[in-house]
């Protein structure tokens, strides 16, 4: 082979490698891209219950949002935000349960209405759901019990910021909820509190209750193991 025939292999040869490198990495890229986008969605329907209608999206950047509302009312999801430990959990019991492909949780018997559940996993193309009344796979029931309790979370962190606006003296009656929903481990995230639990502390236009109740919850959640 001539220098100059060596030398036009040579270059062909490092361009298909730049090529093949290049779509390699244009697929690891979706790959990692597709995963991102995965979602796993809990949606709870109880008629003539409060709330009638949860429903709580999350992907696996933490990202979220959450519509918990009366049937009659009109669907308003708003944004929230997810700590990582608790985003791997929620997608690890999923990928036990085999992202709901073909999974069957009812337990089939004659049982009171405990309000409609449905979990919905999403990636691309691809979604899967599954909906019961009641369950006794213990996977299902701790994304279940995962789900409620970030349901009752965002209703306290909602309530606190709505009272902390526009109704000062209710602050109180509010903070005596939360205080009742941590003593029953009932908050998966009991850290989104310290934000505005700090500011309550340290706000005047509070009343000494409350503010000091404040105090001992912010303590208390900072403490916890």
């Amino acid at each position: 082979m001539s220098p100059s025939s060596l030398h036009r292999w040579l270059l062909a040869l490092a361009v298909s490698v730049c090529v093949f490198a290049g779509t390699a990495a244009s697929a690891a890229a979706g790959a990692r891209v597709s995963a991102a986008n995965a979602t796993v969605t809990f949606r709870k329907i109880f008629k003539s219950s409060y709330p009638e209608f949860v429903e709580i999206k999350v992907n696996q950047s933490g990202a979220g949002t959450y519509d918990i509302r009366q049937l009659n009312e009109e669907s308003n999801p708003r944004a929230m935000q997810i700590d990582a430990p608790l985003v791997q959990s929620i997608f690890d019991i999923a990928a036990r349960l085999h992202n709901f492909d073909g999974l069957d949780l009812e337990m089939h018997r004659r049982i009171a209405n405990l309000g409609e559940k449905t979990f919905v996993f999403d990636r691309g193309a691809e979604s899967h759901r599954v909906t019961f009344n009641y369950t006794l796979n213990r996977d299902a029931a701790e994304l279940l019990g995962i789900f409620e309790g970030l349901a009752r979370q965002q209703t306290d962190l909602s309530d606190l910021d709505r009272t902390m606006r526009y109704d000062p003296l209710g602050v109180n009656d509010i903070l005596l909820q939360i205080e009742k929903d941590l003593d029953h481990k009932l908050l998966p995230e009991p850290g989104q509190f310290l934000p505005p639990l700090d500011r309550v502390a340290a706000d005047q236009h509070f009343i000494d209750i409350a503010r000091d109740r404040a105090r001992k919850l912010a303590g208390r959640i900072r403490s916890a193991p």
